[in-house]
């Protein structure tokens, strides 16, 4: 079992690249199948999340060309099957995706239900209800989720929660169906408008992404295109906080500086300055950080993704501070984890109560998804003495050589794969 081995301590300072955004990547890849000319897609993250999906894609005869690490060529003119029944893709949860992909193209799709972070319920219904508007039948049947449909067309969809997921699949699916789509209370997040940009430059006629309302024309098909995935607003707001946390100065480079501007609200009111340019923010943290109270909202709210982010900075802010997680009723798990490291925090319903400490101390811990594993990452940054943090397959789902971003901002961390490697990291980062 691979896991990081961190001596904490240093304060983070430099420069770190950004890289393009992997819940955009995902969404993107999959409606790559729904033309059968050449695509090109630029500024992919090599992540874990995006290489499962591109195995998926291969399995049913997409052509998946490398160019280099962050650009494929695909060609899906040869696809002969729509059924995505493979175990890896059993492993994310964006695997929904390929459903609105091949029912808008070839009317019919069936995919294993999507795995993922266990961070709480994140029902597919309105992906149903979507798909059903627009004329399929969908069934669930032996892990599958099976539609098809003779025809699809243009419908009025009123979402009954913000999803993005749903906005995505819907919006595929639309994109080729006959007639207009309107999409009601859809999701507003950076990821949605760069998945219909996407589309746009494919031949798609999608106006309103970025809005709650969304509307389709469908077209007949759709035609290659090059294009380039945006920066990704997590990871960039995760080493916002790596600043925060390790009393750091870091440049983040290749940003969208209005996608951040929750994050940066935040980090604002716990005393770090803030130095936005066109495409990259500079995050200084020069004193102790202060309490403040935080709320997840969808965008451009405080994002879902990195309230462990923050609670985690909040442990060693001065005073009591209150996060409440409106989207995912699961999500505190890792505060276990911190707690293990000193941490004093109280979860109540779906609130934090976080009372600031002097400091962390280093401990065996572990990640338990995702953005909760990143988070405890930072933890262990700032935490006095020695940490060991398994289970970072889950980090690596979604960040990009992360431990070594990190030791190039001065971070004392090593990735060990075996009892040996560990033996060898601990000697390093001691």
């Amino acid at each position: 079992m691979e896991q990081y081995i961190i001596c904490g301590g240093n304060a983070l300072v430099g420069e770190v690249e950004i890289c393009g955004a992997k819940n955009a990547a995902l969404g993107i890849l999959a409606a790559s199948l729904m033309t059968d000319e050449t695509v090109v897609i630029e500024n992919l993250p090599d992540v874990s999340d995006t290489n499962v999906l591109i195995q998926a894609m291969e399995s049913i005869g997409t052509v998946v060309d490398r160019v280099d690490r962050h650009t494929v060529r695909i060609q899906a003119g040869a696809i002969h099957s729509c059924n995505v029944d493979s175990s890896y893709i059993k492993k994310i949860r964006a695997s929904y995706y390929m459903l609105g992909a091949l029912l808008g193209k070839y009317r019919s799709a069936s995919v294993a239900l999507p795995g993922g972070c266990n961070i709480g319920s994140r029902p597919i219904d309105q992906h149903m209800k979507g798909f059903k508007a627009l004329g399929a039948n969908v069934k669930i049947s032996h892990g599958q989720i099976i539609t098809e449909a003779n025809r699809l067309v243009g419908s009025h969809i009123y979402l009954d929660v913000v999803t993005v997921g749903a906005t995505i699949n819907i919006m595929l699916a639309a994109t080729l169906a006959e007639g207009k789509t309107t999409i009601e209370n859809a999701a507003k997040e950076p990821h949605v408008v760069d998945v219909a940009n996407f589309l746009n430059s494919m031949g798609a006629n999608i106006k309103g992404a970025g809005t709650d309302i969304i509307r389709i024309k469908g077209v007949e098909k759709l035609h290659g295109t090059t294009y380039s995935i945006i920066p990704d607003q997590i990871e960039a707001g995760t080493f916002m906080f790596a600043a925060a946390i390790t009393r750091g100065d870091i440049m983040i480079r290749n940003v969208i500086p209005k996608h951040l501007e929750s994050i940066s609200s935040k980090l604002l009111e716990m005393g770090c300055e803030i130095e936005e340019f066109d495409d990259q923010l500079r995050v200084v943290a020069a004193k102790k950080l202060q309490k403040t109270h935080v709320k997840t909202l969808p965008y451009p709210g405080f994002p879902t993704d990195l309230q462990p982010q923050i609670v985690t900075s909040l442990s060693i802010a001065e005073g009591t501070s209150v996060v409440t997680e409106s989207i995912f009723e699961n999500r505190f798990r890792y505060v276990d984890e911190l707690t293990k490291m000193g941490a004093q925090i109280k979860v109540e319903g779906n609130s934090a109560i976080i009372e600031g400490v002097h400091r962390l101390t280093g401990a065996a811990i572990q990640a338990p998804d995702l953005r909760a594993g990143a988070a405890l990452v930072l933890a262990a940054l700032t935490a006095e003495g020695e940490s060991t943090i398994d289970d970072i397959v889950y980090i690596e789902r979604g960040y990009e050589d992360f431990h070594l971003k990190l030791k190039a901002l001065g971070a004392s961390i090593e990735k060990a794969g075996n009892e040996k490697d560990a033996l060898r990291a601990r000697f390093k980062v001691s």
